[in-house]
């Protein structure tokens, strides 16, 4: 990344510990039970985690909460780690399909947008046939390569932005509320 982008990832970390540091937050909860039990020891190993997803392209733009992009390729969105407040910022910053990774399965899914959810175990994927989309898991078990289960991905979100496919989440109408993330307090 460039020394612009640098900059405003920095302005943005910074600003969201200060948010924390202001209601005196307890960062325990992140990781969550669910991330500790399925592994995680703690938070810099869900942010590396979240890093390795995104492959090896340089951040070419860093995004507040909310706000659109102006640029094309990875861009960083500046959200709360809560799956439901994570989707609606993305949704409010133009997002058109998702593609959600879960190892434990969470239930989301929005109205607004098409959810693809990708399974990064095969149990869970086996487990849940009628609830994700993607089969990930097979990358850890040898039986494809990320090439190949990429392919698989892209293809299919062509197919859902075009309208050909339906997520499984649209398909049986499972959908969660949208969440915003109100930074202020409520008065």
């Amino acid at each position: 990344m460039n020394e612009e982008v640098g900059k405003r990832l920095l302005e943005e970390m910074e600003w969201y510990d200060n948010y924390l540091n202001m209601g005196k937050t307890d960062r325990s909860a992140n990781p969550s039970p669910g991330n500790k039990k399925g592994g995680l020891a703690n938070v810099v190993e869900k942010a590396l985690g979240s890093i390795a997803k995104s492959g090896k392209s340089a951040i070419v733009e860093v995004l507040s909460p909310g706000q659109r992009p102006t640029k094309r390729g990875l861009i960083y969105a500046a959200t709360p780690a809560s799956d439901f407040v994570c989707g609606t910022q993305q949704v409010a910053s133009g997002i058109t399909v998702q593609v959600f990774t879960t190892g434990r399965g969470t239930p989301y899914g929005l109205m607004a947008v098409p959810v693809i959810k990708m399974a990064t175990r095969t149990e869970l994927a086996n487990r849940w046939f009628d609830l994700m989309d993607i089969n990930a898991g097979t990358i850890a078990t040898g039986e494809e390569t990320i090439e190949e289960v990429g392919w698989k991905l892209f293809h299919f979100i062509l197919d859902v932005a075009s309208g050909k496919k339906k997520t499984f989440s649209d398909q049986w109408g499972l959908h969660n509320q949208l969440a915003v993330f109100n930074p202020a307090p409520v008065t």
